[in-house]
């Protein structure tokens, strides 16, 4: 029963870790945080974590049944959160000056803890392997993943400092371009997919 456990655990891991996709993200965290306070960023890192976790485990077990109780459909909610991603993306790139991000209580939350972290691709993802494998090895798969984003999120600090101010604002820009070349992406799947179903 263990190794099946085990083996299930491993099968679970690596398409979650893809979907989630914390390198991927790191440079939109580094970017959006320069200028502030070290203790701050670890209120946002702590806060996006966290999140990212209840998020997703809340999808885990009410996504189906929220959705089908709301009518949603996955596709519904990748143009949301595609949308949401986009409008932070254009403010990012117009607004001159110092980042203002962190004076929002919410910021980790949104929209670094959903949907950057815990988003579209990382909810539907767990929620199809719960499918196929059970509640407990796609938990432990999330636990495991939502840890080493932890991990590599506590290196922003470090990053910083290797690229200087001049460095992480110049970078901000192109971040909030990728962001929001993540966001078209996001709407156009599920545009693509309401039309093919």
């Amino acid at each position: 029963r263990f190794m099946e456990l085990l083996n299930d655990f491993l099968v679970c891991l690596i398409p979650i870790m893809v979907a989630l996709d914390a390198p991927a993200t790191l440079p939109l965290f580094v970017a959006m945080t320069e200028g502030i306070k070290k203790h701050e960023r670890r209120t946002i890192i702590r806060q996006s974590i966290i999140t990212a976790f209840l998020v997703t485990i809340g999808f885990v077990f009410l996504g189906r049944a929220v959705f089908r109780a709301l009518g949603i459909m996955v596709e519904d909610f990748m143009i949301a959160g595609g949308i949401v991603l986009l409008i932070i993306a254009i403010q990012d790139i117009v607004q001159a000056g110092e980042k203002k991000h962190a004076a929002s209580p919410t910021f980790g939350v949104v929209p670094f803890g959903t949907p950057l972290i815990a988003g579209p691709a990382t909810l539907t993802t767990t929620l199809v392997l719960v499918g196929s494998y059970g509640y407990t090895p796609v938990i432990l798969s999330l636990v495991a993943n939502i840890l080493l984003a932890w991990l590599i999120f506590a290196q922003a600090e470090r990053i910083i400092k290797f690229m200087g101010i001049g460095g992480t604002r110049a970078f901000a820009k192109v971040a909030a371009l990728l962001l929001a070349a993540i966001a078209v992406k996001l709407i156009r799947s599920g545009m693509f997919k309401l039309i093919e179903g």
